[in-house]
């Protein structure tokens, strides 16, 4: 029998909600800082890079579509342009979804599980 050998992806997570669980909304409204903090996840290993703009924590207040894609496009964009690992989109609207691929991410992740028919 010959074992298969996989590779360990590591995901690096950037917040970008002024109440984020872990950073406490460091990167918010924070373009260049954010820039800075993604490449430094890069180079400390990061595969992808998990970017969400509306926090999913118990009791959070859910966002507009315009104030999730105001979050998350100019980041999105800027580091399309900065950054060789792959860009993932951590949302659950079809509209952010579609708008942020375009923008330069490669996945998604929603957290619904595509529960909407739309982001399929």
């Amino acid at each position: 029998m010959q074992l298969q050998q996989y590779k360990t992806t590591l995901m690096g997570i950037l917040n970008v909600t002024p109440d984020s669980f872990f950073d406490g909304g460091k990167h918010f409204d924070k373009l260049e800082y954010t820039i800075a903090q993604v490449k430094q996840m890069v180079i400390d290993g990061a595969d992808i890079i998990d970017i969400g703009g509306e926090s999913s924590r118990p009791g959070a207040e859910p966002v507009s579509i315009e104030e999730e894609l105001r979050r998350v496009i100019p980041i999105i964009e800027a580091l399309a342009k900065e950054i060789t690992a792959p860009i993932s989109i951590d949302t659950y609207k079809p509209q952010v979804a579609k708008t942020a691929l375009q923008a330069g991410a490669k996945m998604l992740n929603d957290i619904t599980g595509f529960k909407n028919p739309d982001m399929i």
